[in-house]
């Protein structure tokens, strides 16, 4: 049978889609699982149903978003102005990856999603990558995500380096803060030239990888590729995160 893959929601207060607090996530999350022959089915933010959730799913896939992670939660002091918070989702979230991760079920964290893996496993955040990073890159692209961004250096013995079998790709890029230091039994799997870690994985667990790029939206080249031959490298880490779900 085909895995079946829990995909978190982004929340918001009323406003702008509803004048009532909605769920919302693109559709690009579910049809990347869909193509890897997973499943894909959303997870409201209901703490009562956590345990349910994860009695009938086979992994997990935290999403991305314009979310961060309270810096008191890895031990920063103060806060920048930068940092937006959603507490009901992160909660849900933290709560729902600890338990993922205790039943060492397959985990992928995309953007916001791979910074609450490494918080949740130790490590700590940059709040504001260009207040903290001399000459950073922009890690908020202006072109659209779909495109490639930024040059990424892959480790090699990384499971991300065995699943994309490669050591330098470019990827999107739209994220204000990153990983400043790992998590136990965390490794670093990717950087971007600016020394920015890009990707995370925990050897503790049979799957637990965490990217900043958005690899659901299919925009990562090999150096020097064009963007018509994007989304090798994305379809591969889809595709073995979907296959760790299903063993």
């Amino acid at each position: 049978m085909k895995p079946l893959i829990g995909i978190t929601l982004d929340s918001q207060k009323p406003g702008a889609y509803s004048d009532l607090p909605w769920y919302a996530l693109r559709t690009e999350y579910f049809s990347a699982i869909a193509r890897a022959g997973g499943i894909p089915v959303a997870l409201p933010h209901e703490l009562s149903c956590m345990d349910a959730y994860l009695e009938r799913v086979d992994g997990l896939l935290l999403t991305g978003g314009d979310v961060d992670i309270p810096p008191e939660w890895y031990g920063a002091k103060g806060r920048h102005a930068s940092v937006q918070i959603n507490d009901s989702r992160t909660q849900f979230e933290w709560e729902l990856a600890k338990r993922a991760l205790a039943k060492d079920m397959p985990v992928l964290g995309v953007c916001a999603g791979e910074q609450l893996l490494n918080v949740l496993l130790g490590g700590t955040l940059i709040q504001h990558i260009p207040d903290e990073v001399p000459g950073a890159l922009n890690h908020k692209q202006t072109t659209p995500r779909t495109e490639p961004w930024h040059e990424v250096e892959v480790v090699k013995g990384t499971l991300l380096h065995k699943i994309i079998g490669a050591e330098n790709i470019r990827t999107n890029s739209s994220h204000h803060q990153a990983v400043k230091t790992v998590g136990k039994g965390v490794v670093i799997n990717a950087r971007a030239s600016d020394g920015v870690i890009e990707g995370i994985e925990s050897t503790a667990h049979r799957f637990c990888l965490g990217l900043e790029w958005h690899p659901e939206l299919g925009a990562t080249v090999w150096p020097h590729q064009s963007a018509a031959g994007a989304g090798e490298a994305d379809r591969k880490i889809i595709a073995a995160f979907v296959m760790a779900c299903g063993k």
